[in-house]
Order: C-alpha cells, then sequence, then structure tokens
C-alpha cells in the first residue's frame, strides 16, 4: 500500500478548540488504527500544541484524503494548513 504523510498545522488561538474535539478525535484515530502507521501532535518552540502528524498506509491518494476528512478535527475547523503527500520510506520501517 501506498504511504502518505498529513501534515496539519492548528489555527491561531484553538487551543480550547482542540481540547473540546480531543476526545472524538483520539477515538476516530483508535478506530482505523489498521491505516494509521504513526500519529501524533506536534509543538511549537514554547511547547504548545500546534498541529498533528500522521503516516497513513493506505489504498491511495483519495484513501488519505477521505481519513482527513472524517477527522473531527478537520470538521471541527481547526487546521489553518494541510499537506498531503506521498512518502517513499527508504531508512527504517513502520
Amino acid at each position: 500500500m501506498p504511504t502518505f504523510v498529513l501534515h496539519c498545522l492548528d489555527k491561531a488561538d484553538s487551543l480550547d478548540l482542540r481540547m473540546a474535539t480531543r476526545e472524538r478525535h483520539l477515538a476516530y484515530v483508535q478506530s482505523r488504527a489498521a491505516d494509521v502507521k504513526i500519529a501524533g501532535p506536534m509543538f511549537d518552540d514554547a511547547g504548545g500544541m500546534a498541529g498533528s502528524m500522521f503516516i497513513l498506509d493506505v489504498a491511495d491518494k483519495a484513501a488519505a484524503q477521505a481519513f482527513h476528512d472524517a477527522d473531527p478535527y478537520t470538521q471541527a475547523g481547526l487546521w489553518r494548513q494541510v499537506e498531503l503527500n506521498p512518502v517513499k520510506i527508504t531508512f527504517g520501517q513502520l
């Protein structure tokens, strides 16, 4: 299966929105555990949550986009910027 990196940056001053949506987001990601190889929050230089990163093994880019679209964080409007890119794992393994 192809591998994709999903890189999502939070909107400014969105910590309350992130925390209010967090449990639904975590439950969603857990429900898709077969597709999610690595995931977690990203932090800014001050240690505050600034976004999320996912490495997905899914059938194609459309499936990666569908994963993103169904995420409660996406549906809540948390992100200011999203990048979805295919990646070839050259070193290490998932």
